[in-house]
Protein backbone atom coordinates (compact mmCIF):
# COMPACT_ATOMS: atom_id res chain seq x y z
CA UNK A 1 0.00 0.00 0.00
CA UNK A 2 1.49 3.51 -0.65
CA UNK A 3 -1.04 5.79 1.04
CA UNK A 4 0.56 8.85 -1.25
CA UNK A 5 -1.30 7.85 -3.95
CA UNK A 6 -3.75 5.58 -2.82
CA UNK A 7 -2.15 2.79 -4.53
CA UNK A 8 -2.59 -1.11 -3.37
CA UNK A 9 -0.76 -4.11 -4.54
CA UNK A 10 -0.61 -7.49 -3.52
CA UNK A 11 0.01 -10.93 -5.29
CA UNK A 12 -0.37 -14.76 -3.50
CA UNK A 13 1.71 -17.48 -4.73
CA UNK A 14 1.36 -21.61 -4.00
CA UNK A 15 4.16 -23.76 -4.82
CA UNK A 16 5.81 -20.83 -7.34
CA UNK A 17 2.37 -20.79 -9.00
CA UNK A 18 0.52 -16.99 -9.27
CA UNK A 19 -2.92 -17.76 -7.79
CA UNK A 20 -4.22 -13.89 -7.30
CA UNK A 21 -2.32 -10.70 -8.29
CA UNK A 22 -3.84 -7.24 -7.97
CA UNK A 23 -2.42 -3.52 -8.21
CA UNK A 24 -4.72 -0.69 -8.34
CA UNK A 25 -5.19 3.36 -7.65
CA UNK A 26 -7.61 5.92 -8.32
CA UNK A 27 -5.52 7.67 -10.42
CA UNK A 28 -4.03 4.67 -12.71
CA UNK A 29 -7.14 2.86 -12.50
CA UNK A 30 -6.79 -1.28 -12.18
CA UNK A 31 -3.55 -2.28 -13.57
CA UNK A 32 -3.54 -6.54 -13.08
CA UNK A 33 -6.04 -8.06 -11.94
CA UNK A 34 -5.21 -11.46 -12.17
CA UNK A 35 -7.04 -14.73 -10.61
CA UNK A 36 -10.03 -15.08 -8.78
CA UNK A 37 -11.11 -12.67 -5.85
CA UNK A 38 -10.35 -13.92 -2.66
CA UNK A 39 -13.99 -14.15 -0.21
CA UNK A 40 -12.35 -10.92 1.67
CA UNK A 41 -12.44 -8.79 -1.68
CA UNK A 42 -16.05 -9.86 -2.88
CA UNK A 43 -17.55 -6.83 -0.42
CA UNK A 44 -15.51 -4.51 -2.03
CA UNK A 45 -16.14 -5.25 -5.53
CA UNK A 46 -19.91 -5.88 -4.78
CA UNK A 47 -19.97 -1.93 -3.91
CA UNK A 48 -19.96 -2.19 0.03
CA UNK A 49 -17.56 -0.33 0.50
CA UNK A 50 -18.28 2.39 -1.52
CA UNK A 51 -16.16 5.80 -0.74
CA UNK A 52 -18.50 8.92 -0.54
CA UNK A 53 -18.35 12.21 -1.01
CA UNK A 54 -16.83 14.71 1.71
CA UNK A 55 -18.80 17.19 2.21
CA UNK A 56 -17.36 20.54 1.96
CA UNK A 57 -14.26 19.41 -0.48
CA UNK A 58 -13.79 20.75 -3.77
CA UNK A 59 -14.01 17.91 -5.81
CA UNK A 60 -17.81 16.18 -5.30
CA UNK A 61 -16.34 13.80 -9.03
CA UNK A 62 -17.18 10.20 -8.23
CA UNK A 63 -14.38 7.77 -6.99
CA UNK A 64 -12.95 6.33 -9.74
CA UNK A 65 -12.85 2.69 -8.35
CA UNK A 66 -15.84 0.85 -6.15
CA UNK A 67 -13.77 1.12 -3.12
CA UNK A 68 -10.91 3.06 -1.15
CA UNK A 69 -7.60 0.88 -2.06
CA UNK A 70 -6.26 1.56 1.08
CA UNK A 71 -9.66 0.20 2.83
CA UNK A 72 -8.79 -3.41 1.23
CA UNK A 73 -5.46 -3.42 1.55
CA UNK A 74 -6.09 -3.16 5.41
CA UNK A 75 -8.53 -6.01 5.14
CA UNK A 76 -5.99 -8.12 2.98
CA UNK A 77 -3.18 -7.57 5.86
CA UNK A 78 -5.94 -8.84 7.86
CA UNK A 79 -6.99 -12.05 5.97
CA UNK A 80 -3.39 -13.01 4.45
CA UNK A 81 -1.29 -11.88 7.98
CA UNK A 82 -3.61 -11.98 10.87
CA UNK A 83 -3.47 -8.26 11.44
CA UNK A 84 -3.94 -4.36 10.06
CA UNK A 85 -1.71 -1.83 10.12
CA UNK A 86 -4.47 1.42 10.29
CA UNK A 87 -7.89 0.97 11.88
CA UNK A 88 -10.19 -0.66 14.25
CA UNK A 89 -8.19 -3.68 15.30
CA UNK A 90 -10.53 -6.92 15.33
CA UNK A 91 -10.67 -9.27 18.45
CA UNK A 92 -8.39 -11.48 17.13
CA UNK A 93 -6.09 -9.89 15.44
CA UNK A 94 -2.25 -10.49 16.13
CA UNK A 95 -0.29 -7.82 17.88
CA UNK A 96 1.85 -7.32 15.17
CA UNK A 97 4.34 -5.28 17.45
CA UNK A 98 4.75 -8.07 19.73
CA UNK A 99 6.14 -10.63 17.10
CA UNK A 100 9.80 -10.90 17.10
CA UNK A 101 11.46 -11.03 14.27
CA UNK A 102 15.43 -12.37 13.55
CA UNK A 103 17.81 -10.40 11.24
CA UNK A 104 20.58 -11.73 9.25
CA UNK A 105 23.56 -10.40 7.98
CA UNK A 106 25.01 -12.14 4.84
CA UNK A 107 28.65 -12.24 4.42
CA UNK A 108 31.23 -13.87 2.41
CA UNK A 109 32.72 -17.12 4.27
CA UNK A 110 36.33 -15.77 4.01
CA UNK A 111 35.24 -11.98 4.93
CA UNK A 112 37.23 -10.40 2.34
CA UNK A 113 33.82 -8.84 0.23
CA UNK A 114 32.80 -7.39 3.51
CA UNK A 115 36.12 -6.29 4.88
CA UNK A 116 36.80 -4.60 1.32
CA UNK A 117 33.47 -2.84 1.37
CA UNK A 118 34.42 -1.57 5.00
CA UNK A 119 37.59 -0.50 3.56
CA UNK A 120 36.12 1.41 0.80
CA UNK A 121 33.49 3.42 3.17
CA UNK A 122 36.64 4.79 5.72
CA UNK A 123 38.20 5.51 2.66
CA UNK A 124 35.56 7.35 0.86
CA UNK A 125 35.98 5.37 -2.36
CA UNK A 126 33.46 3.59 -4.50
CA UNK A 127 35.03 2.20 -7.74
CA UNK A 128 31.95 3.97 -9.34
CA UNK A 129 33.11 7.73 -9.02
CA UNK A 130 30.15 8.62 -7.30
CA UNK A 131 29.83 10.84 -4.53
CA UNK A 132 26.55 11.43 -1.87
CA UNK A 133 26.19 14.36 0.63
CA UNK A 134 25.54 12.13 3.66
CA UNK A 135 23.17 13.47 6.31
CA UNK A 136 26.40 14.56 8.13
CA UNK A 137 27.03 17.03 5.37
CA UNK A 138 30.63 15.69 5.07
CA UNK A 139 30.31 14.66 1.34
CA UNK A 140 32.04 11.04 1.65
CA UNK A 141 31.18 8.89 -1.33
CA UNK A 142 28.49 6.11 -1.28
CA UNK A 143 30.45 3.03 -0.65
CA UNK A 144 27.21 1.57 -2.37
CA UNK A 145 27.52 3.44 -5.60
CA UNK A 146 24.44 5.34 -4.81
CA UNK A 147 24.21 9.09 -6.08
Amino acid sequence: MHSVVDWLSFAVWEDGVLIRSLSLSPDGGIQENIGKPYDFELPYWAGEHAVEPVPGWHNQDPYPLPFHPLDLGEEALRALFGFSVEGRSAPDDIDAEAVHLHGFRVTDPAGEEQAAREAAYRSGTTGHGTTAEVPDGTGRNDPRGRP
